[in-house]
């Protein structure tokens, strides 16, 4: 399909993205758990996350017209923007099947769109393992793909599984008066993701081409228990106990990255 569509009127199409991430943790006592939380919250409060949708507004060109956010009790925070369009001129939309920028290079642009984060830090109550998810939505109405942020979103989270939905919704005409039911070439949500982003992860795709929907799961390959840990130092545990330690956080990454627990 050609990336230039000359269309009759307004690009109608919009286009979601959804990126969950998953940080995974292991902390033993009561203490250890409530400590993590408190950690969690501070390094993702609602202050944070907005710097960090601001970012993500910048790489795609747009303007910030409301921010909502609010931190909660006793955990999590939420942020919400509403932007306006950047006027777009002919060939400045990149919609290109590869990686976007860091927040270093500003190249794309955008119409509308909303987007929104949500944090959800939990923990097991017995095995010690705590989870942090961070839920962001990207919705644009127009010329350019969210998919260009991935590349910075992951880098501004330690991720260890990771899932992303894209979608591609309504239609648009073109001059002719044919109708469009998508505007851009794509085969896979990796395509969009660094070399070192592909390497270090481990991953899977499920996409439904006639609907315009891409889905893919990731999963960090490797593991360092120290990285994992929180509170004490992976070498001061006695070895039988750091591989207990080990197979359940090994457990709860392949469990979310199947979406299934295991027996």
């Amino acid at each position: 399909m050609e990336n230039k569509l000359q269309l009759h009127g307004f690009n109608n199409l919009t286009k979601s993205l959804s990126f969950n991430i998953y940080d995974i943790c292991y902390a033993q006592t009561e203490e250890q758990r409530e400590a993590y939380i408190d950690y969690i919250d501070e390094m993702y409060n609602a202050e944070r996350l907005t710097q960090i949708l601001t970012d993500v507004v910048k790489i795609i060109g747009a303007n910030i017209l409301n921010i909502a956010r609010q931190d909660y009790e006793p955990h999590g925070a939420s942020v919400t923007m509403l932007i306006a369009e950047h006027d777009v001129t002919d060939g400045e939309a990149d919609n290109e099947e590869s990686p976007g920028p860091l927040p270093d290079t500003i190249v794309a642009h955008l119409d509308k769109s909303h987007v929104t984060v949500h944090t959800y830090p939990e923990s097991h109550p017995h095995d010690g393992v705590s989870t942090f998810r961070a839920d962001i939505d990207v919705s644009t109405c127009g010329l350019i793909s969210p998919l260009k942020v991935l590349n910075y979103l992951i880098h501004s989270f330690d991720s260890d599984v990771v899932t992303v939905d894209y979608r591609v919704r309504g239609f648009t005409r073109d001059v002719d008066g044919t109708k469009h039911y998508i505007d851009h070439d794509i085969n896979s949500i990796q395509n969009y993701l660094t070399e070192d982003t592909q390497n270090a992860y481990q991953m899977i795709d499920v996409n439904v081409y006639q609907e315009n929907m891409f889905h893919t799961k990731m999963m960090l390959k490797n593991f360092d228990l120290d990285n994992y840990v929180f509170g004490v130092n992976a070498s001061d545990l006695d070895p039988a106990e750091a591989q207990s330690i080990e197979d359940r956080l090994r457990r709860e990454m392949l469990e979310i990255f199947y979406s299934r627990n295991v027996e």
